[in-house]
């Protein structure tokens, strides 16, 4: 019988050989087949579809590195933290979704390119329905701590159509870092929704978006660390927003000039999306005429462009 020669793929070892024989691939081969033809009486082709795909890419890594079962029992208690910590607060499976890049890569598949249409970016894990109705000109922050910020901007359709009635959802963190979700007395902040106006305008009061880690006090934190990754996310503004015939976009806008923009941990930041948020002085007239007293401010705009809804092609939303 011929041998083959595995080298196992681990650059911070040196590489070892592992010898096996024909026979040995053929009941690796053997499984993998056996487990493909499970699914063959599955009535769903889509579902037979993800099934086999995901046994056939499963297997596969797992005979590439040449997986231990030391190493496999690691990633069941791995997987099984992140089912305990997760909670109606709290969405473990989703932050380990974004590290990997596994949310943007189903963002950038569901989200097309379609004309000038603004690009989508990840959802993140801390969206809350319910969120407080604001009308135009009205405070996201709610009493969230931070630097006051003016956004305002359009909504329109590819062919440039205003947008009325659009929904926008808004959603941030405060200046320390944490979104509402993550206090323990059940405020809301940071968090609103508002309705473009029969332009398709929109403005609103909201806070300077500041760079903060996501949380790493669980298993995905001991991931990052332990593979030598930082938590830290660069500066945003979370945007959903919804009309009736136009793709729902979800989406980012990102600070000018913040260090991070090439070090966003959930890989979230497209160049596109990256804006001016421009600092005014203290005493400098608002907008709307906003007395913010002896605190500097800051202005951004961002004007969105709805793509068509596209049967199956959509951005995720859960």
């Amino acid at each position: 019988m011929t041998e083959h020669t595995y080298m196992a793929p681990d650059a911070a070892q040196p590489p070892t050989t592992t010898e096996f024989t024909e026979a040995q691939i053929a009941v690796e081969e053997s499984l993998t087949r056996n487990v493909l033809r499970s699914f063959d009486d599955c009535t769903d082709p889509r579902l037979t579809q993800l099934m086999q795909s995901l046994v056939r890419h499963l297997h596969a890594f797992i005979r590439d590195v040449r997986l231990t079962e030391e190493e496999w029992n690691t990633a069941i208690s791995f997987l099984t933290e992140v089912g305990h910590i997760t909670d109606d607060r709290r969405q473990e499976f989703i932050l380990l979704s974004d590290v990997l890049g596994a949310s943007m890569q189903t963002i950038n598949v569901n989200n097309v390119a379609h004309g000038d249409a603004t690009e989508a970016t990840v959802f993140g894990p801390f969206f809350v329905d319910d969120a407080p109705l604001i009308a135009n000109g009205g405070d996201v922050a709610g009493g969230a701590a931070g630097q006051p910020c003016w956004v305002e901007g359009t909504v329109r359709d590819t062919d440039g159509n205003p947008v009325p009635n659009a929904r926008i959802e808004v959603w941030e963190a405060d200046e320390d870092g944490f979104y509402d979700v993550q206090y323990d007395d059940s405020r809301v902040s940071g968090r609103a929704h508002l309705f473009s106006n029969e332009e398709g305008r929109y403005w609103f009061w909201a806070l300077t978006p500041t760079p903060y880690p996501i949380p790493h006090d669980g298993p995905v934190g001991r991931m990052l660390a332990t593979t030598g990754r930082s938590p830290m996310r660069a500066s945003h503004l979370h945007f959903m927003v919804t009309a009736p015939g136009l793709r729902t976009l979800v989406t980012h806008i990102f600070v000018r000039g913040d260090e991070l923009l090439r070090h966003d941990t959930v890989f979230g930041v497209k160049e596109s999306l990256i804006k001016d948020f421009v600092e005014q002085p203290a005493g400098t007239p608002t907008p709307d005429g906003l007395d913010t007293g002896k605190s500097n401010w800051a202005r951004a705009n961002f004007d969105i462009i709805l793509a068509p809804a596209v049967a199956g092609n959509h951005s995720v939303v859960n």
